[in-house]
């Protein structure tokens, strides 16, 4: 059983569950905070639409925003990443000690 202390992390994992968030947090991935202007160059995508993945993103923690003159920059946190990157871990983890298991069980 994983760590039920842990933070939830299935809101991180359903906001990267698209691909135009991932693409987001791809192009925040260099630590540079971004205006919705800047992130919605080359897409197809609307701003209006580009805020709304934003929000997604932010309301899981995967970005922040914050205000520099009269625009919203968004930028990515490392933090809410590392947090799902632990989940993963002890999945593959568990994973790794039932496998090691039942190797000893059929090797028996």
């Amino acid at each position: 059983m994983l760590n039920p202390s842990a933070a939830d992390p299935a809101p991180i994992f359903a906001a990267l569950g698209d691909r135009t968030r991932l693409a987001l947090l791809d192009k925040l991935g260099d630590g540079q905070a971004r205006s919705i202007a800047a992130l919605s160059i080359d897409t197809a995508l609307t701003r209006q639409a580009i805020t709304k993945h934003l929000h997604v993103l932010q309301d899981a923690g995967l970005v922040a925003s914050l205000r520099v003159g009269r625009e919203s920059r968004f930028a990515a946190r490392r933090e809410a990443l590392d947090e799902a990157r632990a989940y993963l871990d002890g999945v593959s983890r568990q994973w790794d000690d039932t496998l090691a298991r039942l190797k000893a069980f059929v090797e028996e």
